[in-house]
């Protein structure tokens, strides 16, 4: 249904360059939104290139939220990243899956599943290769972008 209407949209890592370390035999990169190294995963690598590049583009890492709990009934799940607006309400949610992941309706309703408790303004889709934005007003009013919004909340 929504995935029939979505226009992929390209970001260019070109110049990203994670903080890379190998802790016992493990690859790492530095998170510097929760300021940690963490384990260098497929996706988490899609997740570090995002986070880079958003900081790379003016998004404040103080208004950002990586990996978080949320709750659904009597599930508990954990987003990828949530970038909240100035006076710190939720406006972009972005889920990351590796790139070997394909985008399709069931990684776009997992992503709606998070968007039902927090009313983002903007979603953003990406697998690293594949990558949608949308603003999002209401279920009823989604515009697909070709482009990710410059952060000016």
């Amino acid at each position: 249904m929504y995935y029939l209407r979505m226009f992929m949209i390209h970001l260019d890592f070109t110049g990203v360059e994670l903080k890379l370390r190998a802790s016992e035999g493990t690859a790492q990169v530095y998170d510097p939104v929760r300021r940690i190294w963490v384990n260098l995963t497929p996706e988490e690598h899609v997740r570090q290139h995002i986070i880079y590049l958003l900081l790379a583009r003016h998004y404040p890492a103080s208004l950002m939220a990586v990996e978080k709990k949320i709750i659904f009934g009597r599930l508990t799940k954990r987003f990828d990243i949530v970038v909240y607006n100035r006076n710190h309400v939720p406006w972009m949610l972005i889920e990351c899956k590796a790139p070997e992941v394909a985008i399709t309706e069931d990684t776009l309703h997992q992503l709606l599943a998070y968007q039902k408790n927090l009313q983002c303004k903007y979603w953003v889709l990406t697998n690293g290769h594949q990558t949608f934005c949308a603003n999002a007003q209401s279920v009823e009013h989604i515009s697909w972008l070709d482009a990710l919004p410059a952060y000016n909340s």
